[in-house]
């Protein structure tokens, strides 16, 4: 296609597959290539947003990371749906808990994706937009969880804009039943909702912002397989 490669990916058409997974973390997508996918082949490494295509059992899949921030996932993800026709985007990412019943290395589904964001209001919509998850991706990737044995909650979380905030508002959020924040997953699915494709988050707690529980950024790189698993199910 004419608009590729793009200011931010490196890739020509057609070297991307139709299903992505992404992670914040461009390392983690590494780990994911090496670990998981037969003949990964790069694809981009501009702004060192390491991205790569292989097989998994004998599909043809592409992991890729996406940055920090909504504003980054947003441009990354917007090229992928709209310029590379990619039909399917994944995060795999890691999420800070709210709900006391999560716990360190569990999963979370986002079914749905608040934000303190604006960066729905381009869409110039006459109210709030809700920005869910695919159903399909969401309840396939439950079942996985239910036959790996993982723990998991599916419900809402937070996709915040700002990570070191003056005044917190944590209480606000649980008692709408808000289960875990992050930085990116509203942007995916309102991407993914107005170029008509799918998305899901699949999120592993890293810390819990009430119990206090952590990880380091190495066991965030390296020993959060799980959500993997659950995502290369769904290919």
């Amino acid at each position: 296609m004419a608009n590729t490669p793009t200011p931010h990916i490196g890739a020509q058409y057609g070297e991307i597959a139709e299903t992505v997974l992404m992670a914040g973390d461009p390392l983690r997508a590494k780990f994911m290539a090496e670990h998981f996918l037969d003949n990964p082949v790069l694809f981009n490494s501009i702004r060192g947003m390491l991205g790569y295509t292989g097989t998994y059992e004998g599909k043809r899949v592409s992991v890729m990371g996406h940055g920090m921030g909504i504003p980054s996932i947003g441009i990354y993800t917007y090229e992928l749906f709209n310029f590379y026709d990619v039909k399917t985007i994944i995060r795999i990412g890691s999420a800070g808990a709210y709900d006391t019943d999560l716990h360190v290395g569990d999963l979370v589904l986002a079914m749905g994706a608040c934000t303190n964001s604006h960066y729905g209001d381009q869409y110039e919509l006459p109210g709030t937009f809700a920005p869910i998850a695919d159903f399909s991706l969401l309840r396939s990737a439950a079942e996985a969880c239910e036959k790996y044995g993982i723990r998991y909650k599916v419900g809402n979380i937070l996709s915040s804009d700002v990570f070191y905030s003056d005044s917190s508002n944590v209480d606000k959020w649980m008692k709408m039943g808000v289960m875990a924040v992050e930085m990116e997953a509203s942007a995916l699915y309102m991407n993914a909702a107005r170029a008509g494709k799918r998305a899901l988050a699949i999120c592993t707690i890293s810390d819990h912002v009430i119990l206090g529980e952590n990880t380091t950024p190495e066991e965030r790189e390296k020993t959060f397989t799980n959500m993997m698993k659950v995502a290369l199910s769904l290919v």
